[in-house]
């Protein structure tokens, strides 16, 4: 069915408008959520994988790193360097992140820096460097939504614990003596 000339203008128009405003409709109830996000749409939180990189450096790591020893003794120390490179033989880069679900992300620098003899001749850190139990906390994501098991029993508890059942001890008629199959030999006579 054609329409008539002079209306065709005018419904190709209101088709285009209707079109318009049915995308533009459409298109407001696409939500993509943003990373900072807890929830989508308030109801389910979703799966955000952990991402660990570099060399976990601190406080009592880094003290037990003293200037002037060689290359071989930081790296059995602190670990092999995230970042190295060849243009740069002196500076080795210890580079720390991670992000967690439920735990704030993380990121570190050390810069070791060495003389032309391989010895180590400074040693950057951040002022932030945690000890381990402060790094410990701040990755722990099981202590601030109270889900942490009990590990122990208290005296009371042990105390109110049925005792254990006695075992029967197997007599000797019960217990199989010595094969109960025969079997032929393996090799012929």
């Amino acid at each position: 069915m054609r329409l008539p000339l002079q209306f065709a203008p005018t419904a190709r128009l209101c088709l285009l408008s209707l079109t318009t405003a049915a995308i533009g409709l459409l298109s407001a109830c696409s939500y993509i959520p943003s990373i900072s996000d807890e929830k989508v749409l308030g109801l389910v939180r979703p799966y955000r994988l952990e991402v660990v990189q570099g060399n976990v450096l601190t406080k009592e790591l880094v003290a037990k790193v003293k200037l002037g020893m060689p290359k071989a003794q930081v790296r059995d120390l602190l670990g092999s360097p995230l970042l190295t490179d060849i243009f740069h033989d002196e500076r080795w880069d210890y580079v720390f992140t991670i992000r967690r679900q439920g735990a704030e992300p993380q990121k570190r620098q050390v810069v070791a820096w060495f003389d032309e003899g391989g010895r180590l001749k400074t040693l950057d850190v951040p002022p932030d460097l945690p000890t381990e139990d402060e790094f410990v906390a701040s990755i722990n994501t099981r202590g601030k939504s109270g889900n942490m098991p009990k590990l122990e029993l208290t005296e009371a508890e042990r105390k109110a614990l049925p005792p254990p059942a006695k075992r029967d001890t197997p007599t000797a008629a019960t217990e199989a003596v010595g094969a109960v199959r025969s079997y032929p030999p393996l090799e012929g006579k």
